[in-house]
């Protein structure tokens, strides 16, 4: 299972005594070191009103659910007020984000808020590697898990994130990132001969 907190990555302008000093929740991870199958659990946070409200003005996200307490409670299907699912969403990914130094989001599938979440609940996380593979000439594909619980462990929220990571060493990779470039080549042209042959 890879280690979080434990890899030492030099920055510019730090005295070379503190740039040896593991940088907490910032990883040196390259794609051979993600492992299909590892799990990490977050600290546990709980989201009061202050903020709740506070992202409901940042977004202008102001229904009736997360931000009429009287509404909610009178005439809501759930008796009292919602804290945002995009809200939930993003707290969840930023408690287990481990700020890899190598990877980049490429984007998020299978979002579904599952359970509401309220205020005053409070929340965490586990996020598992699911799969990997070759892409290119310089980096893969990631695909990672975020389950959001609360409570004692009710599923509210679940997600996939998709990342790209950048291959420490390239030379192992690079006849199949060639194939599957090749391979994406030939679907690209595919797909435009459909489409003339469509519009022709």
């Amino acid at each position: 299972m890879a280690e979080i907190g434990v890899h030492a990555r030099p920055l510019p302008g730090l005295p070379e005594a503190h740039a040896r000093i593991p940088v907490w929740n910032a990883e040196d991870w390259f794609f051979e070191d993600f492992v299909v199958g590892d799990r990490i659990r977050s600290i546990r946070r709980t989201i009061s009103e202050g903020e709740s409200m506070l992202f409901n003005s940042l977004v202008m996200d102001h229904h009736p659910y997360v931000s009429d307490r009287e509404f909610a409670e009178q005439q809501g299907v759930f008796g009292k007020r919602l804290v945002a699912g995009a809200m939930v969403f993003s707290y969840g990914l930023g408690l287990v984000a481990t700020n890899c130094l190598n990877s980049f989001s490429y984007g998020y599938d299978r979002l579904r808020f599952i359970k509401p979440v309220f205020i005053g609940d409070t929340i965490y996380t586990i996020r598992e590697n699911l799969s990997k593979q070759v892409d290119s000439e310089t980096m893969g594909k990631l695909r990672v898990s975020y389950s959001v619980y609360k409570g004692e462990g009710e599923l509210a929220l679940y997600a996939e994130h998709l990342l790209t990571a950048l291959y420490r060493d390239p030379a192992p990779f690079a006849e199949e990132a060639q194939q599957r470039q090749a391979e994406k080549r030939a679907r690209k042209q595919q797909t435009a001969a459909e489409r003339a042959d469509d519009n022709g």
